[in-house]
């Protein structure tokens, strides 16, 4: 059985393809347009005149062919003082099998002049083997009027293989020592998602005599990945080693992390139940199309994911978070709300760019880790997307709440008795210690200024409970979470068994 054909390969294959059969319209959605331009050239371009048009330079030639071509579009005048109608109008003047490459098309196709020149062009670069090539950007979605009629190409972003052969020649071009396989490996993991140029240049930055910085990699990465709406990289330092109790939950996700086909990133929905709120029933439909692209690529993908269920303060937060800095890879903050935007079709592009973000920087190996406080109003279709399963976290036992003091007095550097701390969660227990650090008071003063939420939201918590008792693993103990009116909390599989708060 031969291997399947790299992204790259695969590109060039279909471009090739659609030039064979002379298809005239094409889009190619590509995060670096100079390279695809090169790109162009070599698969569609050798023999035929190729042409690029854009809104500063108007015409300009790109082969020796095209140079010739040129004088027919424009003879007396400026090629700079082409306009975006005019360009796909005298491009009616080219040659057989002649190839128009214009720039930044999401930038004038919403024109109705623009979307009707382009599709004029249609049956007339049909005729005799032209093409139009459309560049823009990825996610960028063609009119309705054009998306039948143009064949939409998607330029993948260099794969391994390619940032080894840049990070190889950029290393004998700088004449520095080779490195080792594990920084090596580090590198690569650092430029997975940027595209060829960045990807060289920020290289070569981060070389010296001295050997690789690895930190200013990871930055322009992180810069990389915040420039999609809605996406953005937490930059705290915890670890699990951080968090005090969840050991269940703690000890499947380092089995996953450390797994086969082990994830390159984690992505971290918070309240999953408000940002998919409206799905089905908001009457301008951009909710429920969000809801319906995220579940088809986490379909496609084969993404895994799990959701962490709880009350506010339970950490649920902080183990999605630390999961990536346990791992040593990026946490993607992914905010659904932000991506939504009032233009018509704006919210899918930008969902769809923030995916094609998500898939690029994680080489396609992503564990979604979703928080949420009410599970209810989740879509069932959704909750299935979350393969690797639902975990409850209660209130900490006392022996787990034990544990976070410890943490949190050592980090602020407290002591001294602590107070009375039934039913606080590890969020709160960090607060009072925040509070007697900042205000240097007690532990004990620094708790009347506490209002625990077991006492505020009593009997949220004991819905919480209800509704998770039999149907979701512990995130403490082993096995599934069981809540009894009498307080006892059991775990199941085997005999064990711990009071209740």
């Amino acid at each position: 059985m031969s291997s399947p054909l790299q992204p790259m390969q695969q590109f060039a294959k279909t471009l090739q393809a659609a030039r064979r059969v002379s298809t005239p319209l094409i889009a190619i959605r590509t995060p670096d347009p100079a390279l695809t331009v090169g790109r162009v050239l070599e698969e569609v371009g050798r023999t035929a005149a190729v042409i690029q048009w854009d809104v500063v330079r108007g015409f300009a030639a790109v082969n020796d062919c095209g140079k010739k071509e040129l004088g027919k579009l424009v003879t007396d005048r400026d090629p700079a003082s082409v306009g975006p109608v005019e360009a796909l109008v005298l491009a009616c003047l080219l040659g057989d099998d002649a190839v128009l490459i214009y720039s930044n098309a999401h930038r004038f196709w919403s024109d109705p002049q623009v979307a009707q020149a382009i599709w004029n062009l249609r049956d007339l670069f049909k005729a005799n083997g032209r093409m139009l090539a459309l560049l823009t950007t990825p996610g960028a979605i063609l009119p309705d009027e054009l998306m039948q009629d143009v064949l939409v190409l998607d330029e993948p972003l260099p794969a391994v293989d390619d940032l080894n052969r840049i990070l190889d020649e950029t290393i004998a071009a700088a004449e520095v020592p080779e490195l080792d396989p594990v920084d090596s490996s580090k590198a690569l993991d650092a430029l997975l998602g940027l595209a060829a140029f960045p990807a060289e240049q920020v290289l070569a930055m981060s070389l010296s005599r001295t050997g690789l910085d690895l930190d200013q990699l990871w930055e322009r990465k992180r810069q990389v990945i915040e420039q999609a709406p809605g996406l953005s990289v937490w930059r705290g330092g915890e670890t699990f080693d951080d968090i005090g109790g969840c050991d269940n939950i703690k000890r499947f996700l380092r089995a996953v992390i450390a797994g086969e086909d082990a994830p390159r990133g984690v992505v971290f929905l918070d309240e999953i139940e408000k940002a998919f709120a409206g799905t089905g029933t908001d009457l301008s439909g951009v909710k429920t199309e969000l809801t319906g692209t995220v579940l088809a690529w986490m379909q496609d993908r084969g993404a895994d994911g799990c959701i962490l269920i709880g009350p506010p303060g339970a950490a649920k937060s902080l183990v999605a978070k630390a999961a990536g800095n346990t791992a040593g890879i990026p946490t993607i903050a992914f905010d659904l709300g932000a991506m939504q935007n009032a233009m018509v079709g704006a919210s899918g592009e930008r969902l769809r760019a923030a995916l094609k973000v998500v898939d690029a920087v994680t080489n396609g190996r992503s564990l979604w880790i979703a928080t949420c406080n009410s599970i209810g109003t989740l879509p069932p279709e959704l909750r299935r997307r979350f393969t690797l399963g639902t975990f409850f976290f209660d209130l900490p036992s006392p022996e787990e709440r034990s544990a976070i003091w410890k943490i949190y007095m050592g980090k602020y550097g407290l002591s001294g008795e602590l107070p009375d701390d039934n039913g606080w969660t590890g969020a709160e227990i960090k607060e009072c210690c925040r509070k007697a650090y900042r205000l240097k008071l007690t532990l004990e003063e620094s708790a009347d200024y506490i209002v625990p939420v077991a006492r505020s939201a009593a009997d949220q918590i004991k819905a919480l409970r209800q509704q998770a008792s039999g149907k979701f693993i512990s995130a403490s103990h082993p096995g599934v979470y069981e809540f009894h009116e009498s307080g006892a909390m059991v775990r199941t599989g085997r005999a064990f068994r711990s009071p209740g708060n």
